[in-house]
């Protein structure tokens, strides 16, 4: 129980913020993961199409303020990463 008027408003507003942010993250780990699951099989075409979905979710949840954006460029590169691997465009 919160002690007081402010600490009680606080707990509200991080109720209210992680209840629309869930969603949001709940998604992107969705559609990286299905991206990496189809690089991993070997499915390339429909795997680069995953990966544009997944790279679109990112930018999105970084325009509402889920995630940042140095986070959303990291996730991107990773999975560009592993796409390119599998391609064998890379080492």
């Amino acid at each position: 129980m919160p002690a007081s008027k402010s600490a009680a408003k606080a707990t509200r507003v991080s109720q209210r913020k992680a209840s629309y942010n869930k969603p949001v993250g709940n998604l992107i780990k969705t559609n990286i993961s299905k991206a990496e699951e189809l690089i991993r099989k070997g499915e390339s075409a429909s795997g680069e199409e995953m990966v544009k979905d997944a790279i679109k979710v990112l930018d999105s949840a970084v325009s509402k303020g889920v995630i940042r954006k140095n986070n959303a460029s990291r996730r991107k590169s990773r999975l560009m990463k592993k796409l390119n691997a599998a391609k064998g465009l890379t080492k």
